[in-house]
């Protein structure tokens, strides 16, 4: 038991010295006081200006620097930047909470340690579920650019919403005019040129983009976005195909907007009626396809995508028209056919007509008319003469006349001869 106790009693000791120890080095550890009367303002749409003043009492010997960083709805945006400077500009959501905060550290002392956050906040303004969703822009040719949304949730039928974009090089922001909506989406286009640089280089700035309502009831949303990633080139037009050595030869059209070394080619094609096609990719605007069966049809179709080196865009143009070269072996056939099966179709139709009208006739012969028959046995003297016509019914007074006339003949010429008779006796 003694010399477990003379072995713990060394060991308490050396654990009281190191706790001196870190006493020691704590006390003479010191904190800085943070900055003090952090605020914001808005700069431009969707921008932010955060400004602070330093702590006081700092020692000149401190290099003093300040630590930032923003949270969405409490979740860190991973932006944490160091600088000496008394202020931090950073882009907004609007439509959801945002926190900024700050601190101060002497970047040149390690007795020193860096004071606790300040942060302030910007609360999102509307009713929740009322701003825009689902927004989408693209960069058509380098000529306009098309955004399209959809309206909030909560967000009532007769919501005006109104488009406004910035970047660096405009004096204030400008509002797109020209909106559309089809099917409850929204859509507006608008055209802008960057400005160059003095050197004649063409620089492409952030491009911020605001959407709300007239009404403070609309919460309203912000997007900042690189337009290098939203280039979307024109659909090319296949200009030439022809057969050349042996294989085919197309070009096509240039965007004519974007430049020629900053696009790329993918050229798909297939052979006669085959559904499964072959895709190339290709640097310039022409290429041949060698070694082709000159017996058969091909059919081409283009399409653009911006490169690397110039864009940031992942954005394809839509394919070209198709355009083919060749026959297809059995075109002329099928020509015949499509001539050829109309034509027997409608000589067959009107035959089988013929044949089933004169089939009727003999299984179902017509049955005569009876008055037609009883007409032809007695004549007209049975016919009603107030329903006769005019001349018919005159023509039968006619004949009686005739016949009275003829019987009064009879009887007049019948006592002349009696006597003459009588004479001759």
């Amino acid at each position: 038991m003694e010399s477990g106790g003379s072995f713990g009693a060394p060991l308490r000791c050396r654990l009281l010295f190191l706790a001196a120890c870190f006493a020691v080095a704590a006390a003479g550890e010191k904190i800085l006081p943070p900055p003090s009367n952090l605020n914001y303002s808005f700069i431009q749409i969707c921008t932010l200006n955060w400004t602070w003043n330093p702590p006081e009492n700092i020692s000149s010997s401190c290099d003093l620097e300040y630590s930032s960083d923003i949270l969405i709805d409490e979740v860190s945006q991973h932006k944490n930047e160091w600088r000496k400077s008394l202020f931090r500009v950073t882009d907004t959501v609007l439509n959801k909470e945002m926190r900024f905060k700050v601190r101060s550290e002497c970047k040149n002392s390690n007795a020193t340690n860096h004071s606790q956050w300040v942060e302030t906040s910007v609360p999102p303004k509307g009713v929740p579920g009322t701003a825009a969703v689902g927004l989408s822009c693209v960069w058509h040719n380098l000529e306009y650019m098309l955004c399209m949304w959809h309206p909030g949730e909560n967000a009532s039928s007769d919501t005006n919403y109104s488009l406004f974009y910035w970047f660096d090089g405009l004096e204030r922001h400008k509002e797109c005019k020209n909106y559309s909506v089809s099917q409850g989406s929204f859509e507006c286009a608008f055209s802008f040129t960057f400005p160059q640089a003095a050197s004649g280089i063409r620089e492409y700035p952030l491009i911020s983009i605001l959407i709300r309502d007239d009404s403070e009831n609309i919460m309203p949303v912000c997007v900042t976005e690189n337009p290098t990633t939203l280039v979307k080139p024109a659909t090319p037009t296949i200009a030439k195909l022809s057969y050349v050595n042996n294989g085919i030869h197309l070009q096509w059209s240039e965007s004519g907007t974007i430049p020629a070394n900053c696009l790329s080619y993918e050229v798909r094609y297939h052979n006669g009626d085959l559904t499964t096609a072959q895709t190339i990719q290709v640097k310039f605007n022409s290429t041949s396809i060698p070694s082709v069966d000159p017996n058969s049809k091909y059919t081409f179709q283009v399409r653009a995508l911006p490169k690397v080196e110039c864009y940031s865009s992942k954005f394809y143009s839509e394919w070209s028209d198709e355009r083919s070269i060749g026959e297809n072996p059995n075109s002329a056939f099928n020509f015949i056919l499509i001539i050829a099966i109309p034509l027997i179709v409608t000589v067959s139709t009107i035959i089988l007509l013929v044949y089933l009208k004169r089939l009727k006739i003999l299984i179902l012969p017509p049955i005569p008319d009876p008055r037609e028959i009883l007409k032809r046995m007695f004549g007209e003297q049975n016919e009603d003469p107030q329903s006769c016509a005019k001349e018919d019914c005159m023509s039968g007074y006619d004949r009686l006349i005739k016949e009275e006339e003829i019987h009064s003949l009879i009887l007049i010429e019948t006592p002349e001869s009696s006597n003459s008779e009588k004479e001759h006796r």
